[in-house]
């Protein structure tokens, strides 16, 4: 019978307590032996009953707890001072926005009772300010490209004026009028129940089309023509090509909720194509808590006289959230995970979510935590959608202490009650770390965020400490628990590899099932081939696709190895290595960083798009000089007496020449206007 991960955990530590047994009774030596095997029985019998509640510093003697006890020390980072040099925005949008009246309630604002209803059913009070600057803007109609740090309520801000211009004009007949484009299946789900419960007071009817979910079942609502539909690009493209009755040709409003994400490379074709397939005649909103060229991008070729509301920065965090780094030495690298589980053991016990690089670390994370007798849970794309809604469930529930999740869950999803994000390595950009630390300090709480800064990092480190407007601190662990948690890794890691042999074995298992039964099914049929369902077809061919993937994938390797010896030499040998040192696996994730960063560099050095919309350029300080009209214009435009005649008499000799007109005869014999004039 297939077991879970932890259940899996749980029986590799149930084995290592016994064989620790074992061992200390074989040391045990004495007169009276038959006194010491009654009271080791006790002894078990008690340990037995106590399993279940048995804390992490138990396992260590009198001498380790006094190490483990010592505090971790804490100094503020200050900051090097700068002359402020008067900033001008280069890009600009034909009306800005983001000064809104900070007065306004949900009562002012012209929704209706519905609305109204559902709003104080939620338990919304008071509007955040997007919400004040958005709404109003959004009900005009107007094309929006909003930017506001995480946690500010920026669902709420499109998802109101949507809801209130959808009852005003209720619809004619079935179709989909409003379509809301998020980049992960989780944040899909949360901004379903959010519009859900938005409208649950009205006639209003909402679709869920992500991966991981149903077709069948997403086919037959989406064909009763759903008025607002949220999808994720690659699943509304395949209902798109496969099922004949759903179209966007009657979108009204077009939304991109973490615009930024949605409009990289990895969805470039995909976002071409749904765009290129909606109603030209729409509304448009982006929204993001970090604007890129991508955004600014789209907001000049598709948005009609856009609305700028940026009421944060670009880099802004959540302004109650409190910020910690933890400077991991060059010769320290592989104390990352022993610095991890201290933080986890000792100091944040429950409500955390730890971020890795990579899909391997998150699962080696969750594994070695779990060894050391803390309930976690991973979130991760290899895992499948059941499992990962499961995970999501159980930390909501407070069923589980620590989350470990890769960038997936590090944009736009709510968790109540997170206290403390902690980041592995450093992530691909600061913009990335503005999402993942924004998973704490939700809607007006305080938060807490300790992120690990190797001497690779340090650059991302200055950029952040320079814009944060709350002092910015440094933890600093003793080296005497580092080395603790160190030595207690290296001994667990015979119980992670048992583990990992666990599951792989299981799997293996599952595979050589599913292709039993495969045969089985051929030759109860006869040997004929298994009915399936017509293949699905996609806005891209096979080779395409594996063109696509194939050029981002050699880019990436290009990127990675392009004049750096020592990456080469690395990536050799740990693939001839099976098991990677600590050192290694944290060089890894950081090198994952590393490659996105250059790629990112790469994409800017290009030449920018030439757009619809020309950039406003930034106003001189100088007097304004008058453009001088070209030579064709004036002759064009000029309608004098005097034009006139030269225009009938033709080019003179020097306008001949200037040409090309000109013949230049042996002799001289050839006689300008103006000789023949003086003659």
């Amino acid at each position: 019978a297939a077991t879970t991960l932890d259940e899996k955990i749980e029986k590799v530590r149930k084995k290592r307590k016994t064989q620790e047994r074992e061992a200390k009774h074989v040391t045990m030596k004495g007169e009276d032996t038959e006194m010491e095997e009654d009271k080791t029985k006790e002894k078990e019998s008690e340990e037995d009953s106590r399993e279940e509640e048995e804390d992490v510093e138990s396992q260590y003697s009198s001498t380790d707890e006094s190490i483990l006890t010592k505090a971790d020390t804490l100094k503020v980072k200050e900051r090097k001072r700068q002359k402020k040099v008067g900033e001008i925005e280069t890009e600009r949008f034909f009306e800005d926005a983001s000064q809104y009246d900070d007065n306004l309630s949900f009562q002012d604002m012209n929704l209706s009772r519905p609305l109204l209803k559902a709003i104080t059913a939620l338990g919304f009070k008071q509007p955040t300010p997007i919400q004040k600057a958005c709404i109003p803007v959004g009900l005009l109609g107007k094309d929006i490209c909003a930017c506001a740090a995480t946690g500010t309520g920026k669902t709420a801000a499109f998802t109101l004026p949507v809801l209130e211009r959808l009852i005003y004009k209720p619809r004619q007949a079935p179709v989909t009028r409003v379509l809301v484009l998020v980049p992960t299946r989780e944040l899909g789900i949360q901004v379903h129940s959010v519009t859900k419960q938005l409208a649950q007071f009205s006639s209003i009817t909402t679709c869920l089309a992500v991966g991981g979910l149903d077709v069948k079942t997403q086919e037959a609502a989406l064909r009763s023509g759903p008025d607002i539909l949220i999808a994720t690009p690659g699943r509304l493209i395949d209902h798109l090509h496969n099922c004949p009755s759903f179209h966007l040709s009657s979108i009204e409003v077009l939304i991109l909720d973490e615009a930024d994400r949605m409009l990289d490379e990895y969805f470039e074709e995909q976002m071409k194509e749904i765009i290129r397939l909606c109603s030209h005649h729409r509304q448009t909103m982006l929204f993001s808590a970090t604007m890129t060229d991508e955004v600014k991008d789209l907001a000049a070729v598709s948005l009609k006289n856009p609305v700028r509301i940026f009421v944060n920065s670009n880099t802004d965090v959540a302004p109650f959230l409190r910020q910690e780094f933890i400077r991991v030495r060059p010769n320290r690298e592989g104390d990352r995970e022993a610095i991890v589980s201290a933080l986890l053991t000792r100091t944040f016990t429950d409500h955390v979510m730890l971020f890795t690089q990579t899909k391997k670390q998150a699962h080696r994370m969750h594994i070695l935590l779990g060894l050391m007798g803390l309930q976690v849970g991973e979130l991760h794309g290899n895992l499948s959608q059941t499992q990962r809604l499961e995970a999501l469930r159980r930390f909501k529930d407070e069923q589980i202490d620590v989350l470990v999740a890769t960038d997936v869950a590090a944009r736009g999803l709510d968790i109540e009650g997170v206290k403390t994000v902690i980041n592995f390595t450093m992530p691909n950009t600061t913009k990335h770390y503005v999402h993942r630390v924004g998973r704490t300090a939700r809607a007006g709480r305080a938060g807490r965020s300790v992120s690990l800064v190797g001497e690779e990092e340090r650059k991302m480190l200055k950029e952040i400490v320079k814009t944060a407007k709350m002092p910015v601190k440094a933890r600093i662990l003793p080296q005497d628990v580092i080395l603790k948690f160190r030595e207690k890794i290296g001994k667990l890691e015979k119980d992670v590899y048992a583990v990992l042999r666990l599951e792989r074995e299981e799997r293996e298992m599952q595979q050589s099932e599913a292709q039993i039964n495969m045969a089985k099914k051929r030759l109860e049929t006869g040997e004929q081939k298994v009915e399936e369902g017509p293949e699905r077809s996609w806005f891209q061919s096979r080779e395409e696709r594996k063109k696509e993937k194939l050029a981002k994938a050699l880019q990436e390797f290009d990127l990675a190895l392009r004049g750096k010896k020592k990456r080469k030499t690395f990536m050799q040998d740990t693939q001839k290595k099976g098991q990677m040192t600590p050192e290694e696996r944290s060089q890894f994730e950081i090198l994952k960083s590393q490659m996105y960063a250059e790629r990112v560099a790469k994409r800017n050095r290009r030449a920018k798009r030439a757009r619809v919309v020309p950039e406003d350029e930034p106003p001189s300080a100088g007097p304004k000089r008058k453009m001088q009209s070209s030579v064709f214009d004036e002759e064009l435009t000029n309608t004098s007496r005097k034009a006139l005649k030269q225009y009938r008499a033709g080019p003179s000799f020097e306008e001949q020449k200037r040409l090309g007109l000109a013949r230049h005869r042996k002799g001289g014999n050839f006689k300008s206007k103006s000789r023949y004039k003086r003659k």
